[in-house]
């Protein structure tokens, strides 16, 4: 029962991906508005393959995805990111689990 509230491995994750798209799409972007939506939209599929290998094999619970997509949150929050682009980045995570 208590591993059902055990997260660190998601918590880790979240931020994880966070970090990676921080890295590939920096808060002060020196793109166009072109080149900025090329560049989302190719990081978001690479983010993609990391959630579908994260979650291969490995059951996550109501619990577990919201720490997940917290993590995630809060890290593009605290480097910057509009609020409301960090909102739907997380719903956009969210809906892949």
């Amino acid at each position: 029962m208590l591993k059902w509230f055990d997260a660190k491995e998601e918590q880790a994750f979240g931020r994880s991906l966070a970090e990676f798209y921080i890295e590939r799409v920096p808060f002060e972007s020196p793109f166009s508005k072109k080149k900025f939506a090329t560049k989302t939209q190719e990081t978001l599929k690479k983010v993609d393959l990391q959630i579908q290998q994260f979650k291969s094999g490995r059951p996550l619970n109501v619990y577990k995805k919201a720490k997940l997509g917290n993590a995630f949150k809060w890290v593009l929050r605290d480097k910057g990111y509009d609020a409301e682009y960090v909102d739907e980045l997380t719903e956009w995570l969210m809906l892949r689990f």
